[in-house]
């Protein structure tokens, strides 16, 4: 089974080259310890116990489930390729705090990639606009560089987009 993992701590914000130490709970709740981030989007198809129904934290604020997040993060599109981030493998994990705020784990297929801003201002849109404010109530992206993306990390759908629009993957 594939580890669809909820990322608990992350590095220093300002620290763009140190993979997170994670402690990660896997879509069959079985703990791990520093786990290096997982493609989010490579998951077998099995949803986290209450996936879809919200939760609510110990302050009553409602939570969004991770699988609504990466749902809705099929909306932020590559700009240069024209593929959503999540069937391109960039997002390597998510966390929703007790405030509601989203955490991602997202890679770039460059780390020279100059559209960081316009990813992050999709995401953003995405995650906290629409009926009732949006999903979450704000976002952070946490930019990891290891694992390297590489194409192994775009899923199947992925691929059958970059295929009709001539790549050959």
């Amino acid at each position: 089974m594939s580890e669809n993992t909820a990322t608990a701590a992350t590095p220093e914000a300002g620290d763009a080259t140190a993979a997170p130490q994670t402690d990660a709970v896997t879509t069959d709740g079985a703990a791990t310890t520093n786990a290096a981030p997982t493609n989010a989007a490579a998951t077998d198809g099995a949803a986290a116990p209450g996936a879809g129904d919200a939760a609510t934290s110990a302050g009553g604020v409602s939570k969004a489930m991770i699988a609504d997040i990466e749902e809705a993060m099929k909306d932020v599109v590559d700009p240069e390729l024209g593929i959503n981030v999540v069937d391109l493998g960039l997002v390597y994990g998510v966390h929703v705090d007790d405030e509601n705020v989203a955490t991602l784990d997202m890679t770039l297929t460059s780390a020279a990639c100059p559209l960081t801003d316009v990813i992050e201002d999709q995401a953003r849109q995405a995650l906290t606009t629409g009926p009732g404010g949006g999903l979450v109530n704000d976002i952070r992206i946490n930019w990891v560089w290891l694992p390297p993306w590489g194409p192994d990390k775009i899923t199947d759908e992925g691929r059958d987009q970059l295929r009709s629009l001539g790549f050959n993957v």
